[in-house]
């Protein structure tokens, strides 16, 4: 059977990792998850204090993007690949709010994103990929094969993302939840570089009142027909 490039676009907390995972292992493709990669990148301007709440010290990060090596290990155990960064595992600590409220800003500086855009794209020249992310359909991939454009109402996509905070045990409150969701698509469909855009050819899915289960169904129903 053929194989093809899927890109997964869309607002953040849309379950975009969630179906990129589920179709990466039903299919056997390779599942890059490009946010992780500018998490990445924030959690490491933090850690070298080159970023908070009243400074971005912007050249600096520039400066330092030869020393960020980002690569995925695939745990077993887990059944899906983990972030590390200059070869410590980070899967956990890139997953916070705070850094979350760090990664839009940092995700606008064109430089970062010249630098893991042309990572992405060696990671799916040979097709047989899943990449979900906010450029894939209209920068990364171009020419891919099925493009999908998640979308939910900003209350919908802040309760998601609230619930898995607290199950991981975060203290969080959910308007802060809520103000991030809407910070960040501010941010990300308003930024010079690559803004959030639906491409031309890709199929807008609302999962705002679809189980994961019935999210996969119907997305894999579109996966066939391209196949």
């Amino acid at each position: 059977m053929k194989k093809i490039t899927i890109a997964i676009d869309g607002f953040s907390s849309t379950g975009k990792s969630t179906v990129a995972k589920q179709l990466a292992k039903h299919l056997g493709y390779v599942y890059v998850d490009t946010g992780a990669m500018y998490r990445a990148v924030a959690y490491y301007a933090m850690q070298k204090g080159l970023i908070n709440e009243r400074d971005f010290k912007v050249e600096e990060l520039i400066s330092q993007l030869s020393n960020i090596d980002i690569a995925f290990k695939f745990n077993e155990a887990l059944g899906f690949a983990e972030v590390y960064l200059n070869g410590v595992n980070i899967e956990k600590e890139i997953r916070t709010l705070e850094v979350s409220n760090f990664v839009s800003t940092v995700a606008s500086v064109s430089q970062v994103r010249k630098k893991l855009v042309e990572q992405q794209q060696k990671l799916g020249e040979n097709k047989g990929v899943v990449m979900d992310g906010r450029d894939i359909g209209t920068v990364v991939f171009p020419n891919a094969e099925l493009k999908l454009f998640m979308t939910a109402s900003a209350e919908k996509r802040a309760q998601r993302r609230y619930d898995e905070l607290v199950e991981k045990g975060d203290a969080v409150d959910y308007e802060a939840v809520l103000k991030n969701v809407q910070d960040r698509d501010h941010l990300d469909t308003t930024r010079d570089d690559s803004p959030l855009v639906m491409a031309d050819d890709a199929i807008e899915f609302d999962n705002s009142d679809l189980s994961r289960e019935e999210q996969f169904e119907k997305i894999l129903g579109l996966v066939g027909d391209k196949l």
